[in-house]
């Protein structure tokens, strides 16, 4: 058999696949059982097989035992589309496998990726001179970064002495509708998960600056040490933008550290809106942004930006005799950042935005943002209620008919994922209880998608309401 025959069976795969997404179901009917049964029944790994056979029979396996995130009617978390570029791209990311931890072992890919974070930083505000990037493994791992660098340049001790060292307890600052990242954060960096303190929101869901202040000068009176804030940038539940500018303030005021966790909403910096959707994200310290959210590239491509260089070097700074001695004027990724072993994770990155331009990828936003707009105007005109304000495709509701009732909503969606032709989340939002939530991540996503959920909402509320 031709070596390249495996290759035809997976080209055939992927376009078959992306020509057909939109037809088929967004969720599967299995149980863990079916699919432990036949992969028992199908795979002796004692045996070898076929590589196109196994490329076949995990493709007909993904097709019907998965949630399909790619589908334009997936109106669920953030988990979009993926361009023609990001898919070759992770192609030849595996096959060309190059090690990142060196700029030596990996010279193009090492340039590629700097060229890529370069472009972001500028969108950020940011010097690209003066300010340090990388990718991350995600969200989680880029607030991670951040949290490690602002306890190294807060606390010069922290590094080789840590947490034992400092005169108090050290505490960060986040929403109560912040990613909870944080917790598994200060657990892992040793503040703990009490040096963790909430700040309410106001009606808008967004930080309440004046709670914010009066925790700070609390801690500070009682002995503690606060050394962070973080705001969100589309908070997960319901997309909503910290009053950022505000927060820069109240960091400057405390000497603190400002970090814009913007893994899914950080990309509306390249909107066309006439003023910006994320004011102040510029004054940012640090700025966390996923590239396989809102930039439709595959996971994972996560981002982290700094403007504080000497900082970043110093908190991941690392020698080892058996790694390849640094090439002048270059950064080696192993000892500014927290992974060792690196994928060429900015490929795909380079290449969409390469394929598409600037203008591009801001067009893709921005439909996505008028598709949010238009979803909350159907969704009013059909009777149902807006909890969330945003300018991001977001969109959080309720129905009167709920009366403050859980079940309905729960029971509604349970309809709908029984259906499987399209998928929407629920979520508890402050003041308002549990709601259902659609957000607009799909550049495929239409305005018959959208007329399609809003009929189909209504037909399941009818049903729901009528039996209850």
């Amino acid at each position: 058999m031709s070596h390249t025959h495996y290759v035809n069976t997976l080209m055939d795969e992927i376009v078959s696949f992306r020509s057909s997404i939109a037809a088929g179901n967004v969720s599967p009917d299995v149980t863990p059982e079916e699919i432990r049964e036949h992969l028992n029944n199908q795979f002796d790994l004692s045996q070898p097989r076929m590589l196109d056979a196994v490329i076949r029979d995990v493709a007909d396996m993904m097709r019907r035992w998965s949630l399909h995130t790619t589908n334009p009617n997936y109106f669920g978390l953030f988990n979009p589309n993926v361009t023609e570029a990001a898919v070759a791209a992770d192609a030849l990311t595996a096959l060309y496998n190059p090690q990142l931890a060196t700029w030596s072992h990996a010279p193009c890919a090492n340039e590629i990726e700097k060229f890529t974070l370069d472009f972001f930083l500028r969108q950020f505000g940011f010097d690209p001179q003066t300010s340090a990037a990388h990718f991350t493994s995600g969200g989680a791992e880029a607030n991670h970064t951040a949290v490690i660098a602002a306890l190294t340049r807060h606390f010069p001790s922290y590094g080789n002495a840590g947490i034992r060292s400092l005169t108090g307890q050290p505490v960060l600052y986040v929403s109560e509708q912040a990613h909870h990242s944080f917790y598994k954060i200060a657990h892992s960096t040793g503040i703990g998960r009490d040096g963790v303190r909430i700040v309410p929101v106001d009606r808008a869901l967004r930080m309440d600056i004046r709670s914010l202040e009066h925790l700070i000068a609390a801690d500070l009176q009682n002995g503690y040490i606060p050394f962070m804030v973080a705001g969100t940038v589309g908070t997960t539940p319901a997309g909503v933008i910290d009053p950022l500018e505000d927060i820069a303030r109240s960091c400057k005021k405390y000497s603190l550290w400002f970090h814009a966790d913007g893994a899914w909403g950080g990309a509306v910096v390249l909107s066309n809106a006439p003023q910006p959707l994320a004011p102040g994200i510029q004054l940012a310290d640090s700025i966390t942004c996923d590239a396989h959210k809102w930039l439709s590239v595959s996971m994972s491509a996560g981002m982290f930006f700094c403007r504080h260089q000497h900082a970043v070097g110093e908190a991941f700074r690392i020698t080892a005799s058996y790694m390849p001695e640094q090439v002048q004027n270059t950064t080696d990724l192993y000892a500014t950042s927290l992974q060792w072993s690196r994928r060429f994770i900015g490929l795909k990155v380079f290449m969409t935005l390469a394929e598409r331009g600037a203008g591009g990828l801001a067009a893709m936003v921005d439909d996505e943002i008028a598709l949010g707009n238009a979803l909350r105007e159907a969704l009013m005109l059909s009777g149902w209620k807006i909890v969330n304000t945003t300018p991001l495709p977001v969109v959080c509701f309720t129905h009167d008919r709920f009366q403050g009732n859980p079940l309905p909503a729960e029971n509604l969606l349970k309809k709908l994922y029984a259906d499987g032709s399209l998928w929407i989340s629920g979520v508890t939002i402050p003041h308002y209880g549990f709601v259902l939530r659609a957000c607009i991540i799909n550049y495929m996503t239409t305005q018959h998608d959208v007329t399609r959920l809003v009929t189909t909402l209504d037909r399941f509320l009818n049903e729901t309401t009528a039996m209850d």
